[in-house]
């Protein structure tokens, strides 16, 4: 029969009912009732029950009481729920609220789901060899026998897998046992979707154009043949989307169908298909109905299924409220008529498509409880479930209350599916293990999920993991309900839907209330999650890279304390500290500029930069010259922690000091504090940005003038680069806060350095033409780099327009006699321009070299502060201003400002421990190796690295014969890198230095070595080394270089860089500055990215945690943003697994995370290499990784061609072949760590 149906049509009238369920209604009623000593029964017909109200008023005291009947009897005494996970636990549920026992089954797959040990009983089923998990829950036969075991008399049978299957139907029937569902007849005729299509048409309920079920290609062609295209092809079994596909041409067809007939077979266990026209751009509308078998059929309203992906419902919304209500009426007519002429029995849904002119087309009926029906019994108060079992049980709708004019949508609900799927991958399904559950909750929301933290995601079954209700008075009201529940879940360790239902809930057309099942198609940009944000009020959430920012951090805090730092950070495992300190971090803590000017009396002045600001470089430089007393440039912030701590100083540190700077060194000529390596290193092995590095200091040292280190036409790298990168390199560098630029060229090349001082002025800056140091002018015997040498390139540099000169001293050879010597001709020569020195103090007479440069005529000395200074790094400041205060080259700093700077710098050294090199002197033996400052830490590193300590002095040795060998030629980075690399390799050779020249053809050399010779960093004082170039290069048939090697360099694109970036990374995550670091290196800024993807910004941790691997039982906490303080504590580490895995169990703010990493020396120890022997078997020189490989299998090589490329620290050495024949066998990988004497690659002669 046709139920009458109240008339509701308007937005405006849903959107003014009450939240409240009837039953709440007439329970306030009942309350408000004027008291008698007797009331008769009120019966309110509606939900699943009828509940006799029974109000009565004792007489002696007046008081009202509220009364009810005892529910009925449980229909059944046990139900099995024959399905799994979320929709397994509703029923029992269900099952449970009406008192009765409840039965699940699972698969071995399953063993750890909330379906198994959330019921009173659970059983396995068990499977074939090779059989799918899907397999057993399709087994009728072994899920009856079960059922038949324990003592089960009902079955429901959920959704999916066999809800719709006739033959399971017919087996419960057979065995005695009740089937929570329609009929075997009602199954036959509705589970079968041509079937269904029949019986519309018969009831006269209009449908789309389609076949009947299709079991040939020919027939499927024919069908296609007589209605065109575009057709959609489904199961004639099940729903959810399973065996369904869109064939808009021709060539498809026949590919759809079969992929379609095969997934419809393994999802439902019949591959029959059918085809109707597909209607474009329709709503999918359902009804909700339910039958007594009897051809009583009431329906629940209806929802809008239409946001769809694959065609598989994502969010659905009961009722369909923007529908005009004659539409409405219409499906609501259609659905009953059709499922009440079929003496329809229990719950199910009638579905229809309704076109662009709001015409409607049947297309199925789901013959069991759907995923949605949530929303309904959220908007009608009407327990579905619970309905299903007592009409199971025989119950009628007079007993159950079920009367259609009682039946009205209160509000508005939405659900949306949470599934642990890749919307950018097209929603492939992720699996993994959640490291955090969290469940959203609060007014109007209904969770019906089976997640917990530490839930394995298998590849077996349907994605979805939790379903969300929001309901609420209005759609605008459900809807931020519904974005806030979204907000507040927390779900990590595998990638959700999350984002992509927040794209789609904040997406002005879903706003408006109407889409279609085209929307996600027609807006492919919502499955672009990595790049969304939202208007949300909170930071955390409104940005989705910036959602799981913690949980990438607390992955890093994994993997560092099971595996610890990589063997290239450089960190010395010794003197690594394990567990934390609370109370280091308070010894970082510098006084505050307010009450240090108070100390100071007040004295402070506007900075030098502002001089510079006003008056430009020139009139900067003219002030330099003006200026009474001794300029200081502090390295603290640069060259002083690249020499000792190998450059591994954090941003963090620099910032905690910075206003403190900026105020105690305000009349210091400039700071240095960027370029040079500080500039990869900081993307490299801090995961750091380095020109946020610039901006953020710029923004707190506003006084102060930045200074910069640019290696000429290299810019900041260790190559030659395109003209157009070093020039849009310095102009960002000026913008985003450099003021000085040291150019210098690690040979003196004029060409080079040209390219460096005109780049640097046309950004605007203050450029220092700068003069590598090498040799001793005071000493006549020490060769080329006399005097006169010196006097010459100062005078090309004078001509470059250069505001002022720079010497730069390296390696700390400048003696004071030599200083004495040169700065004076210098002066004497140049007495306009202002004269810059720098050294190192590795022989320890760094401050009477800085004090003999100032006598003179030096401008400006460079210096570092006290802890940070001597050995290899610059000379103490606090003895120049010390020595120097009172005399008329006072250096205008203040000493009682800078001592609480030098005790925060004491502090902050012992916490970079790792890093110190180990060295405890000064080497007077630098007047002989000349080894640079940095170089000589990180070589005392790297021979540890290698294995050579009981080397080093061997290596200081090797590296002045290297040098000799190379031309003797300045040596700064990249010149001094290259020197280095040949004396490790001499070192590891066991190689004099005629031996290098005389097996020239056939050593595998550095990488950085070959490049020099052919003249890719350009060309030294006095040419290269002959015959050692030729032999090199003809040997490898190369070509040397003529000139400066970027000349001929085309123009860099960065139009097509920046193309790739955005999308690689995301066009919102990719700057212009990014652009430029990925111009300079490419690879490093590629895995610094990719590595952030994995651990995110490392920059938020303080440097202990940082630094030092947490332990069991630690705890720390710190500021992940102003306002946000987390708390971490390390509970355990498990024991590794066979596949090498560790799980480690953080508590979070109280909460339990569980985050899985690889142990790499599990792995490592899993797979050793053999060693190399005899001539065809190629080995690696020295420990490393592979970077490159030149061959494969089965090609063809001479002696001498190139295999692979072996990087050492950052040593890049190609091997060669020692033999010509056939590549037999490669034994390594890109990316693979290898040994000294691994093999590599055998070749067969």
């Amino acid at each position: 029969m046709v139920c009458p149906l109240p008339s509701v049509s308007t937005k405006a009238q849903f959107e003014t009912m009450a939240i409240l369920r009837p039953t709440s209604l007439a329970l306030l009623s009942a309350l408000s009732l004027t008291a008698s000593a007797f009331t008769p029964p009120l019966s309110i017909h509606h939900g699943p029950t009828t509940t006799a109200l029974h109000v009565a008023t004792d007489p002696t005291t007046s008081t009202t009481t509220l009364m009810t009947a005892s529910p009925p009897p449980p229909p059944f005494s046990k139900i099995m729920a024959a399905n799994r996970a979320e929709i397994s636990v509703r029923i029992q549920r269900a099952v449970t609220e009406l008192n009765i026992g409840s039965v699940a089954i699972y698969t071995e797959e399953d063993r750890y789901g909330q379906h198994r040990w959330g019921a009173d009983e659970s059983y396995l089923l068990s499977k074939e060899e090779g059989a799918t998990p899907i397999s057993a829950y399709l087994d009728i036969e072994q899920i009856i026998d079960i059922a038949k075991k324990s003592g089960v008399d009902a079955i429901h049978p959920g959704y999916g897998f066999l809800s719709e299957s006739p033959k399971f139907a017919k087996a419960c029937r057979d065995a005695g046992i009740e089937f929570v569902g329609p009929t075997v007849e009602n199954l036959l005729t509705f589970s079968d979707k041509t079937s269904a299509r029949e019986a519309a048409i018969a009831a006269g309920v209009p449908v789309v154009p389609g076949s009947e079920a299709l079991r040939t290609k020919e027939e499927v062609e024919a069908f296609v043949d007589e209605c065109g295209l575009p057709v959609i092809i489904k199961a004639a079994m099940g729903g959810g989307g399973k065996g369904m596909r869109v064939v808009r041409k021709r060539e498809d067809l026949l590919p759809f169908w079969e992929s379609a007939s095969s997934e419809a077979l393994a999802s439902f266990g019949d591959g029959s298909v059918f085809i109707e026209r597909f209607v474009e751009r329709p709503r999918h509308i359902e009804v909700q109905i339910i039958g007594d078998g009897k051809g009583n059929v009431i329906h629940l309203w209806e929802r809008d299924c239409s946001i769809q992906r694959r065609h598989q419902k994502v969010i659905e919304m009961a009722p369909a409220w923007s529908l005009p209500d004659s539409l409405r009426r219409e499906l609501h007519e259609y659905a009953v008529k059709l499922t009440s002429g079929q003496n329809y029995l229990n719950a199910g849904t009638v579905e229809f498509l309704v076109d662009q002119e709001n015409r409607p087309y049947f297309i199925e009926v789901n013959p069991r409880i759907q995923v949605e029906h949530t929303v309904t019994e959220e908007v009608t108060g009407i327990d579905i479930v619970k309905t299903q079992i007592r009409i199971a049980g025989g119950a009628t709708f007079e007993e159950i209350g079920l009367i259609q004019s009682n039946i009205l949508p209160r509000g508005v609900a939405i659900q949306c599916r949470v599934t642990t799927e890749n919307p950018e991958r097209d929603f492939a399904p992720d699996t993994g293990t959640i490291s955090l559950y969290r469940h959203s909750a609060g007014a109007g929301i209904r969770m019906d999920g089976v997640g917990y933290t530490g839930l394995a995601i298998t590849p077996y079954f349907d994605s979805m993991i939790v379903k969300y209700v929001a309901k609420g008075s209005s759609f605008s009201e459900t809807v931020a309900r519904m974005k806030r529940v979204l907000i507040e879940c927390r779900i990590r360790g595998v990638k959700t839907n999350i984002p992509f239902l927040l794209n789609v809930l904040t997406h002005p057309e879903f706003e408006s209330g109407i889409v279609t099942t085209a929307f996600i198609d027609e807006n492919p940009q919502l499955k672009k999650v990595s790049e969304s944000t939202w208007d949300f009020a909170s930071d955390e959430q409104s940005d989705q890279r910036k959602v799981g920012a913690k949980e990438r951090l607390i992955r890093y805090l994994a993997n560092l304390a099971v595996n610890g730092h990589p063997a290239e950070l450089g960190a010395d495992p010794a003197k690594i500290t394990k567990g934390h300190d609370k109370n280091l971090r308070k010894t970082l803590v510098i006084p505050s500029v307010t009450a240090a000017a108070s100390a100071a009396n007040g004295a402070k002045t506007s900075g030098m930069r502002q001089i510079l600001l006003e008056k430009g470089p020139q009139g900067f430089a003219k002030a330099v010259r003006e200026h009474k007393g001794l300029l200081l440039m502090d390295t603290t912030w640069r060259d002083a922690h690249q020499s000792l701590l190998a450059t591994r100083m954090r941003t963090a540190e620099f910032v905690n000091c910075a206003e403190y700077t900026n105020m105690a060194l305000s009349n210091a000529f400039s700071l240095e504090m960027w370029g040079g390596a500080t500039f990869d290193v900081a993307m490299r092995f801090l995961h750091e940005c380095p020109w946020v590095r610039l901006e953020t200091l710029r923004e707190k040292v506003p006084d102060v003038p930045f200074q910069m280190l640019l290696r000429g036409a290299n810019a900041v790298g260790y190559t030659t680069y395109a003209d157009n990168v070093v020039y849009k390199f310095c102009k960002q560098a000026q913008a985003s806060g450099i003021d000085v630029f040291r150019v210098f060229d690690s040979l003196n090349y004029l060409d080079n350095l040209k390219l460096g001082v005109d780049a640097a002025g046309a950004a605007g800056g203050f450029v220092e033409g700068t003069m590598s140091y090498t040799g001793n002018v005071a000493d006549p015997s020490k060769g080329k780099y006399n005097l006169e040498y010196y006097l010459k390139l100062a005078d090309e540099l004078v001509r470059m327009d250069v505001h002022s000169l720079a010497i730069k001293d390296m390696a700390g050879l400048l003696t004071p006699a030599a200083t004495t010597l040169l700065v004076g001709a210098l002066r004497e020569e140049h007495p306009d321009i202002p004269i810059h020195v720098h050294t190192h103090d590795t022989p320890g007479a760094g401050v009477a070299s800085m004090l003999a440069a100032a006598e003179a005529g030096a401008d400006i000395v460079d210096v570092a502060i006290d802890a940070m200074s001597g050995l290899t790094s610059q000379p103490s400041m606090g003895a120049l201003v010390s020595m120097l205060a009172g005399t008329e080259k006072d250096t205008g700093i203040d000493k009682k400002l800078i001592g609480p700077l030098n005790t925060y710098w004491e502090n902050v050294r012992s916490l970079y421990l790792p890093f110190e090199s180990g060295q405890l002197s000064g080497a007077s033996d630098v007047y002989e190796h000349e080894i640079p400052g940095g170089q000589y830490t990180n070589l005392l590193y790297q021979s540890r690295q290698l294995g050579l300590t009981e080397k080093w002095p061997q290596i200081k040795q090797k590296y002045a014969e290297a040098n000799i060998v190379l031309g003797d030629i300045p040596k700064v980075t990249p010149s001094s890198k290259v020197v280095g690399d040949l004396a490790q390799f001499m070192v590891s050779q066991n190689l004099n230095p005629q031996q290098v020249v005389d097996q020239a053809e056939t050593l595998a050399f550095p990488e950085s070595v070959i490049q020099y010779l052919r003249g890719e960093i350009g060309i030294p004082p006095g040419g290269f080394p002959e015959p050692l170039r030729s032999k090199v290069l003809a040997s490898r048939g190369l070509e040397g270089l003529e000139g400066r090697p970027g000349a001929t360099l085309s123009d860099y694109n960065f139009d097509e860089a920046s193309k790739l970036l955005k999308e690689k990374f995301g066009a919102k995550y990719i700057t212009d500055k990014d652009v430029l670091s990925y111009s300079l290196y490419p690879n490093v800024f590629t895995e610094w990215k990719d590595y952030e993807a994995v651990f995110g910004e490392v920059t938020k941790l303080p440097t202990d945690l940082f630094l030092n691997p947490m332990v069991e039982g630690d705890e720390v906490e710190f500021d992940l943003s102003p306002g946000r303080r987390v708390i971490i504590k390390l509970v355990s580490i498990s024991q590794a697994r066979d596949d090498g895995s560790r799980t480690v169990t953080f508590e979070v703010n109280g909460e339990r995370w569980f985050m899985p990493v690889t142990d790499q020396s599990v792995i490592k120890d899993a797979d050793i290499r053999r060693k190399a022997s005899g001539p065809n078997e190629i080995g690696s020189p020295m420990p490393g990784v592979i970077v490159g490989l030149k061959v494969k299998e089965g090609d063809l090589v001479k002696e001498g061609d190139p295999l692979a490329t072996l990087s050492a620290m950052k040593m890049e050495t190609v091997i060669p072949a020692t033999v010509s024949g056939v590549v037999k066998q490669i034994s390594v990988n890109i990316g693979d760590k290898v040994e000294a004497e691994d093999i590599l690659v055998e070749i067969e002669p």
